[in-house]
């Protein structure tokens, strides 16, 4: 059936809804509802049934699930290392060889860049590791947040080996074998990587933004009063937020490192065990090629749970009598995580009922200009991504008619089209306030998560409008038979360019009104 411009009404209601009234779950719901409302002819009867059934469907999913139990047990992981003490005497230690505001951030960014694996292990360890280090440098929540996120799918999207590399490889594959193109998927997402500017973008902007110290928009609202007051939660923060457990005093760095590694090496090792490399004597890449990943986070989460266990229990660090508290605590600290994830993953399934993204897609004429398919690419990547809170999903929808537009219309451009796919999709879900990636930037760094979208969307959009005007470059330099390697070097310089100045006169402009303030104030 089609439901023309009613499809967008359930994410333009939960978006909004949500950034108005910061009440991210009610939101959801209502959005959930509206959709559900439209796929039942307006019924309200069997539009609340359809919400139920979707969600129990959501919840039950053998991919979800495990996303889940991963969550609680990285929960009950991180308050352990916290009530050990090893959270404490890492910041200690940090703060001894860190000697900056700058510095926090540029550690946590090299961090982001490192685990590279999958985006929801990378926001949680993140924000794990470098809290205590942020925190003592008083850097707001936000603004790690911030940097988390931005290191998440950015560098995930990049990474020859992440698990959101079987998701594109798998989409180019099948579309490829039904046009007839005989380019191998691995090599052709390998191409693409020059071409997803915004990766690029947002990881230099990240780096200018720890050692400028440039704040502007809602954040600076956020780290000025993270600066002056020590208060790096925000005004909303409350007295409960800001008490901690009582804490060991025979922890060692030790005791937040080891787990932590120890994760790391479980989550690879068992990546590569579901893909396959231990049982069907395949190739490490490709077992992790064809990982499950959620499972493999899941594995890797008991694990690294039960080798703290015998860490601080062995060691007393940690009481046997200590642990439901350390069970129910950190269960309790990931049921806002778990629950805006249910209602998320709810309204994507009623928003993949209602077909929006495809009603999106299709609304892209023939009659433009060949020149301005980049572009148009994506922008309806980084709108779909944003509307539904998905870039695999966004991959799945998007890709295939890239193909269809190159194939049919410019062929020259089919690299640079998909490139422009991946960058929009990683836009949308950077900034969606449903995106699971978001939620979980948000939730690794202790922040709240409205706050984390208000504070991001306004550097995340400064890089995608350069990277706009980057892809409108590529488009006429191809299409005037240009090369690709001097298309691609032009568009970079150009795009690069454009940001470098746009940061540049943020800066001057963010300095002259501190200054401004500053003089008023006296």
């Amino acid at each position: 059936m089609e439901y023309g411009w009613l499809t967008v009404v359930p994410p333009v209601v939960a978006i909004a809804l949500a950034l108005i009234t910061k009440k991210v779950i009610i939101s959801l719901l209502i959005g959930i509802l509206s959709g559900a409302l439209i796929l039942e002819s307006f019924n309200p009867l069997t539009a609340i049934t359809l919400s139920v059934t979707t969600m129990w469907e959501n919840i039950t999913d053998s991919w979800n699930a495990a996303i889940l139990i991963f969550l609680v047990t990285l929960g009950i992981l991180t308050y352990l290392m916290v009530i050990a003490g090893g959270a404490a005497a890492y910041g200690e230690w940090a703060s001894k060889r860190i000697k900056s505001r700058a510095g926090a951030q540029l550690a946590s960014w090299l961090l982001g860049i490192i685990i590279f694996i999958d985006d929801y292990f990378n926001c949680l360890t993140v924000g794990t590791v470098m809290v205590p280090v942020t925190d003592r440098f008083r850097v707001s929540r936000t603004k790690l947040a911030y940097i988390i996120d931005s290191t998440a799918a950015p560098v995930c999207v990049i990474a020859p080996v992440s698990s959101w590399v079987v998701t594109v490889m798998s989409t180019m594959g099948e579309k490829f074998q039904d046009v007839g193109i005989t380019l191998e998927p691995f090599t052709a997402f390998l191409r693409t990587l020059p071409m997803n500017l915004y990766a690029w973008a947002t990881l230099a902007m990240v780096a200018f933004v720890a050692v400028t110290g440039l704040d502007f928009g809602p954040m600076e609202r956020f780290e000025r009063e993270a600066r002056s007051t020590g208060n790096v939660f925000g005004p909303r923060a409350s007295e409960e937020k800001l008490k901690l457990p009582e804490i060991s005093k025979k922890g060692t760095v030790s005791d937040l490192v080891v787990p932590v590694i120890g994760l790391i090496i479980f989550a690879i090792v068992m990546m590569a065990y579901t893909g396959g490399y231990f049982v069907e004597n395949i190739g490490f890449i490709d077992a992790i090629k064809n990982t499950d990943a959620a499972s493999a986070l899941m594995y890797a989460g008991f694990l690294a749970l039960a080798l703290a266990l015998v860490m601080f229990l062995f060691r007393g660090v940690v009481p046997v009598e200590r642990l439901p508290e350390a069970a129910w605590q950190g269960f309790l600290s990931m049921v806002p995580a778990i629950l805006i994830l249910c209602f998320a993953w709810t309204i994507g399934s009623i928003i993949n009922q209602l077909g929006t993204g495809l009603f999106l897609a299709t609304r892209v004429g023939h009659a433009l200009n060949p020149a301005l398919y980049p572009v148009i690419m994506f922008i309806l990547a980084c709108i779909i991504a944003f509307s539904t809170g998905t870039s695999w999903g966004t991959f799945a929808i998007m890709i295939p008619i890239a193909v269809d537009f190159a194939v049919l219309l410019a062929p020259e451009l089919l690299i640079g089209m998909m490139g422009a796919v991946l960058a929009g999709a990683v836009y949308g879900d950077h900034c969606s306030p449903i995106s699971d990636t978001t939620i979980l930037s948000s939730t690794g760094a202790g922040c709240n998560h409205i706050d984390h979208v208000s504070t991001q969307l306004p550097y995340a959009t400064v890089s995608a409008v350069m990277c706009a005007i980057g892809y409108i470059v590529y488009g006429f330099m191809a299409q005037s038979g240009v090369s690709q390697g001097v298309s691609i070097a032009v568009t970079f310089v150009v795009t690069f360019g454009l940001l470098a100045v746009a940061l540049k006169g943020l800066n001057a402009m963010t300095r002259r009104e501190a200054s401004e303030s500053d003089v008023l104030s006296y």
